[in-house]
């Protein structure tokens, strides 16, 4: 653990890709925290000149530290060199296209606070329109869980409950807090110690499955991943992504087969290990062409 961690900070991780003005007012609005945090902006490589417009904007604050890469290192990558230069003893990596409110952070650490053994807060993700993010809450992607999600066969879980899916069911009301596998890489609050002790992420992943890696990791560490229903914050979901939908597609297929050969048991059997090599690529190629008009469209 670094020597100079400073009790009581929060350090957030903001990693940008091209990803458009949305990240100028993700970071107005984590400078408006009601308790104190420094701001790691690393930048893979943009294009889209609003890395300047954040150093010209906010560079006289001095919470706030800009590193800029020569070539895009990926998502995970990014979040441990950002990482290994903070000083909180809990990090909140945030995507650029999620918006915060000015006492998000101060809440986060109150519920953390009272649950001592929690690795991973998250929190209920909504769209502009309100809806609520699925990856928010979710389970671990076995095999098993995934057929019964593309198959329909989720639908009957609360009748059979070995049919579950990926997804998990509505969230009572009156639950504010819930111990679950995984929460959206949105919005990731993370204990220091936790995130040491297994290494920061898995720098095999270059973007997408990196969550659902790191949140499993951290659980076999020993520590709960809460999700925190209580506290919301809006994603525009897609920032980046919208520009480049073929790059950040074969990435996420990618990231489905390492996340697939390291945690599911099925992987270690040669005739499915195969069968699910076939299906994710077969899936990515059906997804290529229109990915490849929509990029091409938005260009």
């Amino acid at each position: 653990m670094h020597a100079d961690i400073e009790p009581g900070l929060t350090s957030v991780i903001v990693v940008t890709a091209d990803s458009g003005p949305i990240a100028v007012q993700c970071i107005d609005r984590l400078l408006t925290s009601t308790v104190p945090i420094e701001l790691v902006v690393v930048d893979n490589a943009s294009c889209d000149d609003q890395i300047e417009h954040i150093q010209s904007r906010f560079g006289a604050d001095a919470r706030l530290r800009v590193l800029r890469n020569s070539a895009n290192l990926g998502f995970g990558p990014a979040c441990n060199q950002a990482a290994n230069l903070a000083h909180g003893d809990w990090l909140l990596i945030l995507n650029p296209d999620c918006l915060v409110e000015p006492d998000t952070i101060a809440r986060l650490r109150e519920v953390a606070a009272s649950l001592p053994q929690s690795g991973i807060l998250g929190v209920r993700a909504v769209s502009p329109d309100g809806r609520g993010d699925r990856a928010s809450r979710r389970r671990d992607p076995s095999l098993r869980r995934a057929l019964c999600s593309l198959s329909g066969l989720a639908r009957f879980e609360r009748r059979w409950p070995a049919l579950s899916g990926v997804e998990m069911p509505a969230l009572a009301e009156h639950v504010d807090t819930e111990v679950v596998d995984a929460v959206s890489g949105a919005c990731l609050f993370v204990r220091r110690n936790a995130f040491e002790r297994i290494g920061g992420f898995d720098e095999g992943y270059f973007l997408h499955c990196e969550d659902l890696d790191l949140c499993r990791r951290t659980r076999d560490a020993g520590f709960d991943v809460i999700h925190v229903s209580s506290i919301t914050l809006r994603h525009e979901q897609g920032s980046s992504s919208h520009r480049r939908p073929l790059f950040v597609s074969r990435h996420k297929h990618r990231g489905m087969w390492r996340y697939f050969c390291n945690f599911d048991r099925a992987a270690k059997h040669p005739i499915l290990r195969g069968l699910v090599w076939c299906g994710i690529w077969l899936h990515f190629a059906t997804l290529a062409p229109f990915n490849a008009l929509k990029q091409r469209l938005h260009r």
